[in-house]
């Protein structure tokens, strides 16, 4: 759950635009089917984290990372996420935030309410539906270094560690629900 007396490092880092320039010609495909696993592995181990969202099961989220040429569609029932170029219409829901504080999210190290006042968060649509997913991954409390090394069988602890200290640099906490340093 998110932890409101954390202290905030501030903002958090952007990809910089020539980065991300030189991300737009990449083929999403690989990068779609290693979510999709994670989102199938995270769903295995907490076959419940989707039961939140009651009434808000089918909802449709896209989550558009605004320092990225791509984004997000994710379904809960069943669970299903796509890499896009540009978010399709029809979606309950839109999200938008850098990368970092998206993660930041996800692991449930900075508050949503906070980062919508700063506007560094911008939701569209279905705000009830993204309070229920927001509740939802808060519960699960994930840790994605854990999940993304587990994908790399044998050398899961080595890439656990690689993604420690990547997570570390960019929102600042080694470990999950841990405060910022």
């Amino acid at each position: 759950m998110n932890d409101p007396s954390a202290a905030s490092p501030g903002p958090l880092p952007t990809i910089p635009p020539l980065v991300a320039f030189a991300m737009r010609p990449l083929p999403l495909l690989p990068l779609q089917l290693v979510l999709a696993g994670v989102l199938q592995r995270i769903h295995r181990r907490n076959p419940a984290i989707f039961d939140r969202l009651g009434d808000h099961a089918r909802a449709r989220f896209g989550i558009k990372p605004i320092d990225l040429p791509f984004a997000f569609v994710v379904e809960a029932m069943p669970p299903r996420l796509s890499v896009v170029r540009d978010l399709p219409r029809g979606l309950d829901a839109r999200i938008a935030a850098s990368l970092a504080n998206l993660l930041a999210l996800l692991e449930g190290k900075v508050d949503g309410d906070a980062l919508m006042f700063s506007r560094e968060l911008v939701v569209e649509g279905d705000v009830e539906a993204v309070l229920a997913l927001r509740n939802a991954i808060d519960d699960a409390q994930l840790d994605l270094a854990a999940e993304l090394s587990s994908l790399f069988g044998p050398l899961a602890g080595s890439a656990r560690r690689a993604f420690e200290a990547a997570r570390y640099r960019v929102i600042g906490s080694s470990r999950p629900g841990g405060e910022f340093r």
